[in-house]
């Protein structure tokens, strides 16, 4: 079988598979499995192909198949401008994500003008680090703390802590016990992409997205657990002045607008991602 053979035996098993993006997979795996990228296959595509390396892209074309994220499978996933660790155990990082870290970042710089102290934030849920790491790297001079609970989820955030070689302080730690909280004081900014996918709509997910640890997707019964937890034992935690940014549903902005409405926030906004949806709410604590 040669590399064009091969790829092409790929991509037709995953439209069997009815994937959204069958070639883009396949060319992921073919890529990380005979190290050879789009150009190259169309150079070498005659060539015969080896076979170990054959074996290893046809196994992870049957675990794409059975709907295994390619993310978990490519074992790494691009985020801002890093390349993050992830595996099983650790909830994916996605683009929508990006905008919290932007919208923070920007206030932390602004903030950073007025203040001669070094600014402090915590990044709740930390997961990956994919939120504290893209702030440290676009606020270099902050103090950044990212808690997460879950043993493998935590390992990952140690790794791509060491990959990426940015300053950020490992937590292990619940971020909804008080005892937690209060180790916490004058905060620049707390910011969060916490689960709040409603319990009971959890199981109509796709079939990759419930591969994924389902304590990073569930919010309870009205997928607000969290940022009522937030609301009640973070942001009093924060300075004068200081910044509580989340991620939230489509359909959260006012009711996690109102939550924080009533923990004492104020300029309150809502903002909307890249395909119009509702997915930050930030606010001021004064």
């Amino acid at each position: 079988m040669t590399y064009r053979e091969l790829y092409q035996t790929g991509k037709k098993e995953l439209e069997k598979a009815e994937l959204e993006s069958p070639a883009f997979d396949a060319l992921c795996l073919f890529q990380k499995s005979t190290g050879l990228d789009r150009k190259e296959l169309a150079i070498h595509g005659n060539e015969q192909a080896d076979p170990e390396k054959a074996r290893q892209f046809l196994e992870w074309i049957r675990l794409r198949g059975s709907h295994v994220p390619l993310q978990y499978l490519l074992g790494s996933w691009g985020f801002l401008d890093m390349e993050l660790d992830v595996g099983e155990g650790v909830l994916i990082p996605r683009e929508e994500t990006e905008l919290l870290v932007e919208t923070a970042a920007a206030f932390l710089k602004e903030r950073g003008k007025i203040h001669w102290a070094p600014l402090k934030a915590v990044d709740l849920c930390a997961g990956t680090g994919a939120v504290a790491l893209g702030l440290a790297g676009k606020v270099p001079e902050l103090e950044m703390y990212a808690l997460e609970l879950y043993p493998k989820a935590f390992s990952y955030l140690k790794r791509n802590i060491q990959k990426t070689g940015r300053k950020v302080h490992a937590v292990q730690g619940d971020i909804l016990r008080q005892e937690v909280a209060e180790n916490y004081f004058e905060l620049d900014a707390v910011v969060s992409n916490p689960p709040y996918i409603p319990s009971g709509e959890i199981p109509a997910l796709q079939e990759e997205v419930l591969l994924e640890p389902s304590t990073a997707l569930d919010g309870g019964g009205d997928g607000l657990r969290f940022y009522r937890e937030i609301s009640k034992l973070w942001i009093p935690r924060l300075a004068s002045g200081g910044l509580c940014c989340v991620e939230i549903g489509e359909d959260q902005g006012k009711l996690v607008g109102d939550l924080f409405a009533e923990a004492g926030l104020r300029e309150i906004e809502v903002l909307q991602d890249f395909n119009g949806l509702d997915r930050v709410v930030k606010g001021i604590y004064l």
